[in-house]
């Protein structure tokens, strides 16, 4: 008999949790790192997150601690889900305790600041492992929705497809579907900007603006990821997938979108003080809306949603000047 693959995952919040569940309800053998002793009390004693999933019992797979060392030991996979702008400090504390071979996994949807680097990127910098042993995990996952069990879809990327059919086999739920990908580049990308068009989507919403607006952001909002994704090697087919439209159209069209949310408020007329104070959990887009402006920039593709919102968010421009100023640029064909 086989042994159980053992998963670290290095995250007790929500989407660290929710693919916990997916990794114990699959078989694998499941500790969660907690910041918190309390949360980590909670996972041990009670088979609960209360702060993240009040109610939703826990597989027996699972356990917490608050001792990265212990969670990573022996694990073969070697799961990342902390907020993506704080990556680079925690996976330096983290390097020397993860256990020989494993695969490191990023759940996270960024871009870092400063660097403009994809999420892989920095892990490759910091952990000094080569791309055959990072590995990626995005789409439509609403990270409730998941804990509750309910039906998904979504995309394990790796450049070594061998690693990505290890672990879409150490996920695949009758709950949750996994496909392999090897275009690591594109399926990062969808899920860096999609966050970004969830938020003009969002202040869309806040202001009144109506369905057509808000498809024609998710569509045009596409084609500027497209754009960049192709720019940096991505394969164009990849944004018509689940890491791609599947994912937008999940963060644009639901209330559990963090970012959608965020941009709603926005929208509604309150400042960006206001909104970071009435939200629980990390909306990425409102930080890597101005790395992604960054890295397009830097490889000279034109971006008018995301630059739209870095407007808004960072510079203080009313949504109503903004949107203004998007409806009248220049006229153009669709696929320029």
């Amino acid at each position: 008999m086989s042994k159980p693959v053992k998963a670290a995952v290095l995250s007790a919040g929500s989407w660290g949790t929710a693919f916990g569940i997916v990794l114990a309800d699959a078989g694998c053998e499941v500790t969660l790192w907690a910041r918190r002793p309390e949360v980590a009390d909670a996972i041990n004693s009670t088979r609960t997150n209360p702060d993240y999933f009040p109610g939703v019992e826990l597989p027996q797979g699972m356990r917490a601690t608050t001792d990265p060392a212990q969670a990573m030991a022996d694990a073969d996979f070697t799961v990342l889900s902390v907020p993506s702008q704080t990556l680079r400090a925690n996976l330096a504390e983290w390097t020397p305790m993860l256990a020989p071979g494993t695969v490191l996994v990023s759940l996270m949807k960024g871009v870092e600041l400063g660097t403009a680097m994809r999420m892989s990127e920095v892990i490759e910098d910091v952990a000094k492992v080569g791309q055959d042993r990072i590995a990626v995990v995005t789409g439509p996952n609403l990270a409730r929705e998941i804990a509750a069990r309910m039906p998904a879809a979504a995309v394990v990327a790796c450049t070594d497809e061998s690693v990505a059919q290890r672990l879409q086999s150490a996920c695949h739920t009758p709950y949750f579907r996994p496909y392999t990908e090897t275009d690591v580049v594109g399926c990062e990308l969808g899920g860096a900007v999609k966050n970004v068009i969830g938020l003009a989507v969002g202040i869309a919403d806040g202001m009144g603006l109506g369905d057509n607006a808000k498809g024609s952001l998710i569509t045009r909002g596409l084609a500027e990821t497209a754009r960049l994704g192709v720019a940096l090697g991505a394969d164009p087919l990849t944004f018509s997938g689940l890491a791609g439209l599947g994912d937008l159209v999940a963060t644009c069209s639901s209330p559990l979108s963090r970012n959608h949310t965020f941009g709603t408020n926005l929208g509604k007329g309150m400042t960006l003080q206001e909104t970071i104070a009435v939200t629980k959990q990390t909306a990425e887009g409102v930080k890597s809306c101005e790395s992604v402006l960054d890295l397009a920039r830097r490889h000279g593709v034109d971006m008018p949603i995301t630059e739209t919102v870095v407007g808004i968010v960072h510079e203080g421009k009313p949504p109503v000047v903004a949107l203004k100023e998007l409806m009248s640029r220049s006229a153009k064909s669709e696929r320029r």
